[in-house]
């Protein structure tokens, strides 16, 4: 068996250089010194003796971004992971059931009718809710066939259903102000985290993580086809609902909060896969950290390569696709 730790501390390395950059890197620079000072300070309750507007930048600013981009990637990642192991389909993203097709339906229609950025996402979390609730009921009442194919078609019908509602709002929305938010919006963004929306976020990420991690072990057995999970012992119908259930939980509120980020939940199981082995104890915290450390290096450019903010949606393509073609690539080779 492959060893776990190098390939773990690669992650780790990887999420500590990613935290460094995003405190440090922006229009207002901050040094490694300053920050060493900020960390201490805020460690030994005492004052720091820095500017106000260093400690505003690191705590108020870029601290409620960082911890936002860590709970996104992390949980675009294990949710994406787990669909793998349970699709057995190394192609399938946190998106396939519907989640962010229906999260973006639900902001999209908040925008429309002029809620608040509350009333948004909350729309935007219901959305991706009500949609996997929608192809799992769907799915389960389809008896032909392998149930897990059926309620992978079931997603992908139902996802391209939603994107249809999703052109039909823009089309209605006022071409003026409300279709650049809905635009920005979908492309993906985290420049409006605050320490406000840190616990709607981070609750129901930390909570479907969880659970995923406690399944760990069951992942593995549904990883199997459907005959040889049952005949280890595993009730794979309870199994499956709750596997749905928790990455469901986590892309739902992943969306909500940055709006549509692709790739992220797609690329990063295979890079842990490649680091730590498939083993789903070793994969899931793996992919966790890796896809935090990643989200934030991408946030990090979006905000720093250009005079205005580069949305999410477009960087997190513009690196998962040349990655995907190399991954074809190389799975051509070994096939021969």
């Amino acid at each position: 068996m492959k060893p776990a730790w190098p390939g773990a501390l690669v992650a780790v390395a990887v999420l500590a250089a990613g935290v460094l950059v995003a405190f440090a890197q922006g229009r207002y620079s901050v040094s490694l010194e300053q920050l060493a000072h900020l960390v201490w300070a805020r460690l030994s309750a005492q004052p720091s003796g820095l500017p106000a507007n260093v400690e505003t930048v690191v705590w108020q600013i870029r601290g409620p971004r960082v911890v936002g981009a860590l709970a996104v990637g992390a949980a675009l990642s294990v949710a994406g992971t787990a669909f793998q192991g349970l699709f057995r389909n190394p192609l399938v993203s946190p998106d396939i059931l519907g989640a962010s097709a229906g999260a973006a339906l639900g902001a999209v229609l908040g925008i429309y009718f002029s809620l608040g950025i509350f009333g948004i996402q909350a729309a935007a979390f219901a959305g991706g809710l009500l949609a996997v609730a929608l192809v799992y009921l769907l799915g389960a009442s389809l008896r032909a066939g392998d149930p897990v194919l059926m309620l992978l078609l079931t997603g992908i019908v139902v996802g391209a259903l939603l994107g249809a509602g999703i052109g039909l709002v823009k089309y209605l929305a006022d071409p003026y102000n409300q279709l650049p938010a809905m635009t920005f919006w979908l492309l993906g963004s985290l420049s409006a985290m605050s320490s406000k929306d840190l616990l709607p976020l981070l609750v129901p990420v930390l909570a479907g993580t969880a659970l995923l991690l406690a399944l760990r072990w069951q992942l593995n057995v549904m990883s199997l086809p459907d005959e040889e999970a049952r005949a280890l012992g595993a009730r794979t119908r309870v199994l499956r609902l709750a596997i749905v259930a928790a990455a469901t939980l986590v892309t739902a509120a992943s969306v909500a909060a940055a709006g549509v980020v692709g790739w992220v939940g797609l690329v990063v199981p295979h890079l842990a896969r490649m680091l730590v082995g498939p083993s789903f104890p070793r994969l899931l915290p793996t992919a966790a950290i890796l896809g935090g450390g990643l989200l934030l290096f991408i946030d990090t450019l979006a905000r720093t390569l250009a005079s205005v903010e580069i949305p999410l949606g477009i960087l997190t393509a513009v690196v998962g696709t040349p990655f995907f073609l190399a991954l074809l690539r190389s799975a051509q080779r070994r096939a021969g």
